[in-house]
């Protein structure tokens, strides 16, 4: 069984975050030479019959769809993370559980992400949305742009709003999900869940019983039960890496946190990358907005972290969108993957040299870290005194803001 690339997810409450605000954060590990890109999607209504044409399959589309900003492989139609314009965020795992998953084409994990995203307002909602689509067309389909191996997994979920967080794990159509209002949390490429679960699949465990892996005498324990019987069960090195935070936890904090090799969580192997990554802090208090900050590019300890806020008028930023091939894709046609066009948006390209400055000139590298973490640091405080400013959000001042962002990094990369 292919291991699942190691990717972490994080969701901090107050008290342990600061000043009222949730925080939340994921690394998204992928094949070392994928792209990802950031899309911005405006809430839209759609006709009746319409249909919502995944990565594998179509299915219907619902009256109206929310707006949205994701972090997407750029050769899918779903999203690693991202989140939408009423402060919901959601990220996925890839998951190894005792049931492989389908190699039919169905929902990929990823395309659950971005339907919870389009059509659910709250947490609550994204996640009822996920699982009713779960038992309707299942999950499955290779989660890599790679003809010559299929990799099919299980998926988990971080769902979180400013109210509360949902941890849903599945393994085909079965789920189990743990509601968390307060502390810490982290998820991982393992089954997490143990015997506090506050909703589930109505036949979750007859089912478990009928494949033998339950008595129904021993508490029900969802990863213990599910887990592949070679998994160790020890939950992930972020988890460690967040529980140890002495101070409150602020966007800063998670930010370290996503950059950290030595603890695992960026992860720098031969065969997976960190290829993107978010942090999104979601105010408690409605009358501030939430702000979500992608990097769009590889190596969190390389990228700069820029911020997004949703407004009815975003520009949107072609130069963090890779080039879009329509039905000549080879994701789109089947057989499919039989060739790898160049995915790479001009961010990733810029970024790619500023990559190698890093890597070889040690002088240079250093240099150039210091003003990109300066660059980095006028967006957060920038942010800061939006998030502590008694005086309403000015749309006209945010609509272009990630734009901007991505404008000067390219520009300053040149």
């Amino acid at each position: 069984m292919a291991l699942a690339p190691p990717s972490y997810c994080f969701v901090a409450f107050p008290p342990r975050a600061k000043d009222g605000l949730v925080v939340f954060g994921k690394n998204s590990a992928r094949p070392r030479d994928e792209v990802q890109e950031i899309v911005y999607f405006s809430a839209a209504d759609h006709e009746p019959e319409s249909k919502a044409e995944c990565t594998y399959i179509s299915i219907d589309q619902v009256p109206r769809t929310h707006a949205i900003v994701i972090s997407r492989p750029a050769w899918l139609w779903g999203a690693e993370m991202g989140a939408n314009e009423h402060g919901v965020c959601i990220a996925n795992e890839a998951i190894n559980a005792r049931e492989p998953a389908a190699e039919t084409e169905a929902l990929l994990g990823m395309d659950l992400v971005r339907l919870g995203l389009e059509r659910g307002a709250t947490a609550k909602e994204a996640l009822d949305v996920i699982v009713a689509l779960l038992e309707e067309h299942g999950q499955g389909g290779n989660y890599y742009e790679d003809a010559n191996s299929y990799h099919s997994f299980q998926s988990a979920y971080l769902i979180v709003d400013s109210e509360e967080a949902w941890v849903l794990e599945t393994v085909g159509k079965y789920w189990a999900a743990e509601r968390i209002t307060e502390g810490v949390k982290c998820i991982c490429n393992q089954l997490s869940l143990t015997t506090k679960i506050d909703a589930e699949h109505p036949e979750l465990r007859s089912y478990a019983q009928s494949q033998g892996w339950w008595t129904g005498e021993d508490e029900f324990n969802f990863s213990e039960v599910f887990s592949p019987a070679d998994d160790h069960l020890a939950c992930c090195a972020g988890k460690d890496s967040l529980e140890k935070q002495e101070e409150s936890i602020t966007v800063q904090t998670m930010i370290d946190i996503l950059r950290d090799k030595a603890s695992g969580v960026c992860i720098d192997s031969e065969s997976f990358l960190t290829t993107a990554s978010v942090v999104s802090v979601l105010p408690q208090n409605r009358s501030s907005p939430c702000i979500h900050y992608f990097t769009g590019t590889p190596d969190p300890s390389r990228s700069i972290f820029k911020p997004f806020i949703f407004v009815d008028d975003v520009k949107l930023v072609p130069k963090a969108q890779s080039p879009c091939f329509g039905g000549d894709d080879p994701a789109r046609k089947e057989p499919r993957f039989q060739e790898k066009p160049d995915r790479r948006h001009e961010l990733y390209k810029a970024h790619e040299w500023a990559r190698a400055v890093l890597e070889s000139d040690e002088e240079q590298g250093q240099k150039l870290r210091k003003t990109m973490l300066e660059l980095e640091k006028q967006g957060l405080e920038a942010m800061e005194e939006i998030l502590t400013s008694n005086d309403p959000l000015d749309p006209t001042e945010v609509g272009d803001l990630f734009y901007d962002c991505v404008d000067t990094e390219i520009k300053f990369f040149k």
